[in-house]
């Protein structure tokens, strides 16, 4: 593992472009959650400030950071599909495999290279957080500060799924460019699916269907937490009641699609003449 991982890794080191964007993915959703947690004045009028405002409390800031994180996924999502691009476009992927490197390692070295990266990623957000919560937290118990850390873990399988589906389309489609736009028309089939399983059903079981979607199930795994947020100043309003746990289910139906898009990656690479 870590033989095939370092391999990757030389390859994404060398590349300006990779360091670039991966030094973008880390350091821009850092520095954009540090910034939020600094008094910022709006021209005079009055300063916000969200740590005065609670929403940096423990347990809920694990919720808020991993969800404001992941949004940040799309950049390193292009490292991804640049990974297989990159190897098409110079041949290296041909050169591997002459070198003794099989279609399986090769895959498994994609997908280490993902793992690794979501690990750091989480560990970094992990650390963030707890620096931020500790400075701003009302409750500080021990107790309280490790619950709803299952957000790290959702955060870590979003974004391993997130970039697995980008591995996918990037083998399927060979071409950066093209396997980024297969992700908006992705997105864009699954709403008209929707759309047409509403028509002919209740909108209560095409939302239960959509949830079932590759990119809808990712992006469910970590809810929106703004009501959650809401609820918070006014707790006896009725509209903020949600349910906004990670459930067993839904880590479930996104680790079967990240196992899928591996395995289809594979058959794709073992299939194709190169």
């Amino acid at each position: 593992m870590l033989r095939l991982l370092n391999l990757e890794l030389q390859k994404l080191l060398l590349n300006r472009t990779s360091k670039t964007l991966i030094f973008v993915s880390f350091v821009l959703p850092l520095f954009i959650i540090l910034l939020s947690s600094f008094k910022i004045p709006f021209f005079g009028y009055f300063t916000l400030e969200l740590g005065e405002l609670g929403v940096f409390n423990f347990p809920m800031i694990w919720h808020l950071v991993t969800y404001f994180a992941a949004h940040f996924k799309l950049f390193f999502a292009i490292v991804v599909v640049s990974m297989i691009g990159n190897e098409y476009s110079n041949k290296t992927i041909k050169q591997n495999l002459i070198d003794g490197l099989s279609k399986k390692e090769f895959i498994l070295s994609k997908f280490y290279t993902i793992v690794f990266f979501s690990l750091v990623s989480t560990i970094i957000i992990f650390i963030l957080s707890l620096c931020i919560g500790l400075y701003y937290s009302s409750y500080n118990e021990f107790n309280i500060i490790i619950r709803e850390t299952e957000f790290l873990l959702a955060y870590f399988v979003k974004l391993v799924a997130f970039f697995s589906l980008c591995l996918f389309l990037g083998m399927l489609v060979k071409r950066s460019a093209f396997a980024l736009a297969f992700l908006f028309i992705l997105f864009i089939l699954e709403w008209i699916f929707y759309g047409i399983i509403w028509k002919f059903s209740t909108e209560d079981i095409a939302t239960n269907i959509q949830n079932f979607f590759p990119l809808k199930s990712i992006y469910k795994l970590i809810d929106v937490p703004f009501l959650r947020i809401a609820a918070t100043k006014m707790p006896d309003n009725q509209e903020f009641i949600h349910d906004y746990a990670v459930h067993w289910h839904e880590f479930a139906i996104v680790i079967g699609w990240t196992i899928l898009f591996i395995l289809l990656s594979y058959r794709l690479l073992k299939k194709r003449d190169l």
